[in-house]
């Protein structure tokens, strides 16, 4: 059995700072047997509803907590349980606090019938309003959690874990059985698999997951860390100084011209060359996410919170590491990353894409799922997207797959990174019916970042000396410090100020200077 929901909220909060919300619970009509089993369970549980919701403190920040008690009737939810959840995160939402949520329940209360299970509608909508408001809703799932709760309020976290060997799901196995005459699948319904299918973003013990929510928020919480900051431009990286960094990275391409862009081509191509988890190895505070949340996981991609230099935003990139032969990225990755572009506009933090990808996935599977329409959906929510945006062009940029992740109010790229619609090898395919003239491609189609930063498809260029996989800890120093300053930058200007750049930054692409 699940932890009770005092020992939950004992392990989360710091001690001694829980603080109870709760106030009698209201009157429902009840039949004699009824009255008798809510009696019952409050000698069981030792709690006078299947709930408690509260704040304390979480590593010393403020937070909101609501935590089922199983013990319970089951920790299923009636009308006086959804009047008691929707009290707090109504509150939650008007002291403008976190909120930090940890159902375990068989469900919707049988003994209350319909009215019941219409609740999670009024406590889906409390979260949605108070998500809407800008505050983050984690969740923690302890086992079992099923049925309407399940199908509510516990599936909408911006991050959502659950507890190693929960029991999750939708329809409970004894009703499957009851229902149907057979057992139903083992292994489905547990955690563990949720996690691996692209449901939920982890499986971890209390303790682990309190660290965890602790930095979630602190980048959730959109707030800059000045210390970091500074610590950061003091760390030394070998060969650029700050200064000659602003100067290169700020769009001095002459160094760059020299470099042919077949030749840039087979850098990128590198086995060592650093990719999307090289700089989140120099970041803080970075919390890994996984799959949409709709039961789908693409592993060719990483997405993440984290710090750079003390700016928090939202990661999404194509994982190089990740991408193997025909294994590129699919319709699941873009709906992953819509799922960080939504996290990042509603919590109002900016969000960086990291584009490093060898092309979409070429495959009847990708294209009966719906590749083509994501990555029109990926292209359009970016250009109007209601939060500061950069985009990185760290290697390989192909085709549809790197369009996807392209429109942003900055866009960075590496010396040797470079954006076509296909590999230079399709192109001379294409046009020459060979892939010798490969090279000449390369260079006909302007690619390079040189090229790119000359057309105003990218603002700076983050150099290498002279290749990211000679000296991979200085570029992704060096990377991670441009993004940190170009998110500062960023995070200065008004919002409706980037969107009407944006827009004109695109409506004018292509077009001669005026």
């Amino acid at each position: 059995m699940s932890i009770s929901a005092r020992e939950l909220l004992g392990q989360l909060l710091d001690s001694g700072s829980y603080i109870s919300w709760d106030r009698p619970p209201v009157t429902v009509a009840a039949s004699p047997r009824y009255r008798a089993d809510l009696r019952k369970a409050v000698l069981a549980a030792g709690t006078d509803e299947s709930v408690l919701t509260g704040e304390g403190l979480l590593r010393g920040r403020r937070v909101a907590v609501i935590a089922c008690e199983f013990g319970f009737l089951a920790g299923s939810i009636g009308v006086a349980a959804a009047e008691r959840i929707v009290a707090a995160v109504e509150r939650a939402t008007e002291l403008g606090l976190p909120l930090v949520a940890s159902p375990t329940s068989g469900g919707t209360r049988m003994q209350e019938g319909t009215v019941a299970f219409v609740q999670m509608v009024k406590i889906a909508g409390a979260v949605a309003a108070h998500k809407a408001a800008g505050h983050p809703y984690l969740v923690y799932l302890r086992s079992p959690t099923m049925g309407g709760v399940f199908a509510s309020w516990g599936s909408l976290g911006h991050i959502t874990f659950a507890e190693p060997g929960a029991l999750i799901g939708f329809l409970g196995p004894r009703v499957y059985k009851a229902l149907y005459g057979r057992d139903f699948p083992e292994g489905v319904q547990v955690a563990e698999n949720l996690y691996h299918s692209g449901v939920i973003d982890g499986v971890l013990p209390v303790p682990v997951f309190r660290r965890i929510a602790h930095r979630a928020l602190s980048v959730l919480s959109g707030v800059p860390d000045p210390v970091a900051a500074e610590s950061g431009w003091a760390a030394p990286v070998r060969g650029l100084t700050r200064a000659s960094s602003d100067r290169v990275a700020g769009g001095d391409a002459e160094a760059n011209d020299a470099v042919p862009a077949w030749d840039s081509v087979r850098i990128s191509r590198r086995p060592g060359r650093p990719g999307i988890r090289d700089l989140l190895r120099h970041v803080t505070q970075r919390v890994p996410l996984s799959g949409t949340g709709q039961g789908e996981s693409d592993r060719t991609i990483v997405h993440a919170l984290a710090r750079f230099r003390g700016q928090p935003c939202v990661v999404f990139g194509h994982d190089r590491s990740g991408q193997q032969g025909e294994h590129t990225m699919g319709p699941a990755a873009l709906r992953e990353a819509r799922r960080s572009m939504a996290i990042a506009e509603e919590l109002r933090i900016p969000l960086v894409l990291v584009i490093d990808t060898v092309g979409a996935a070429l495959s009847k599977e990708a294209e009966e799922r719906g590749l083509a329409p994501e990555i029109a959906r990926c292209i359009a929510d970016l250009v109007t997207l209601d939060t500061p945006t950069i985009s990185i062009l760290l290697g390989q940029g192909t085709g549809g797959g790197a369009l996807a992740l392209l429109p942003a109010d900055r866009v960075l790229a590496a010396t040797h990174g470079w954006l076509a619609p296909l590999p230079p090898e399709g192109a001379s395919a294409i046009v020459y019916r060979d892939i010798a003239h490969a090279p000449e491609l390369a260079a006909a189609q302007g690619i390079r970042a040189a090229d790119l930063l000359a057309d105003g498809v990218v603002d700076r260029i983050v150099p290498e000396f002279p290749d990211a996989a000679d000296e991979p800890v200085d570029f992704a120093r060096r990377m991670v410090a441009a993004i940190a300053g170009e998110l500062t930058a960023l995070r200065a200007r008004p919002l409706e100020e980037l969107r009407t750049s944006r827009h004109t930054r695109y409506r004018r692409l292509g077009l001669p200077e005026s």
